[in-house]
């Protein structure tokens, strides 16, 4: 059947997740977070994913910034970062992501062709918020759909069982975006056409689904259409 309706995951598919350390360490006086904010910006991200993952599995549910700021704690003290201020400057700047350069064009595309477009996040609702709103990015989008609503983090099937019951499509009808290669995995498992935005270059996650389609960036999700 015909896509018409495109699912995109937010934190480093929509919205740049390395932006919070990268613009801090831009900052007078933040020399030592500049020697160190790449690190920083990659141990962050990846231990609010292993976090959530984790929860995910023990059926121990929390708001995604309790594991947003767990995972900022565990890489600032594995970088021996001990600076309370610079850590409350972080968090704030991580309400304020912006998107990447190619979304709000590739947005207005889809939205021109008369796609139904939304976010599907791990994020809580508030926190969607906040990046929608900074990157200028909600008049593009139908629908900011949070995990909140069903108390498990992806990849649990549970969470994308949402897209059909929001938008009465069916699995075959969605597009499902995301730049992790496990999230793409778990919707094409689902029965979702998906694209791995894969921006670094890596390999394919060994798992029992993959996604069909693998871009460097989001520029041509409207040429799949």
């Amino acid at each position: 059947m015909p896509i018409t309706t495109c699912i995109f995951d937010a934190y480093g598919t929509l919205f740049d997740v390395a932006a919070a350390a990268r613009l801090a360490a831009e900052e007078p006086g933040r020399e030592t977070l500049a020697a160190v904010w790449p690190q920083l910006a990659e141990d962050w991200r990846r231990k609010q994913l292993e976090y959530s993952w984790l929860r995910a599995v023990t059926g121990d549910y929390c708001p995604f910034w309790e594991v947003t700021k767990d995972g900022l704690d565990w890489a600032m003290e594995h970088a021996g970062l001990e600076d309370p201020e610079l850590r409350e400057r972080l968090l704030a700047l991580y309400w304020e992501l912006p998107a990447y350069r190619e979304v709000p064009m590739m947005l207005a595309q889809l939205k021109a062709r008369g796609l139904t477009c939304a976010i599907l996040s791990n994020g809580s609702p508030d926190m969607l918020d906040g990046a929608v709103d900074s990157a200028g990015v909600g008049e593009y989008l139908d629908a900011r759909l949070s995990v909140e609503e069903v108390g498990i983090f992806k990849p649990a099937s549970a969470v994308y069982d949402m897209v059909g019951a929001r938008f009465g499509c069916t699995p075959d009808q969605v597009l499902f975006v995301s730049s992790n290669g496990w999230d793409a995995a778990g919707a094409a498992g689902c029965g979702f056409q998906t694209v791995w935005v894969n921006r670094a270059g890596l390999p394919m996650d060994r798992l029992a689904a993959k996604p069909q389609h693998v871009l460097p960036d989001l520029t041509t999700i409207p040429e799949l259409i």
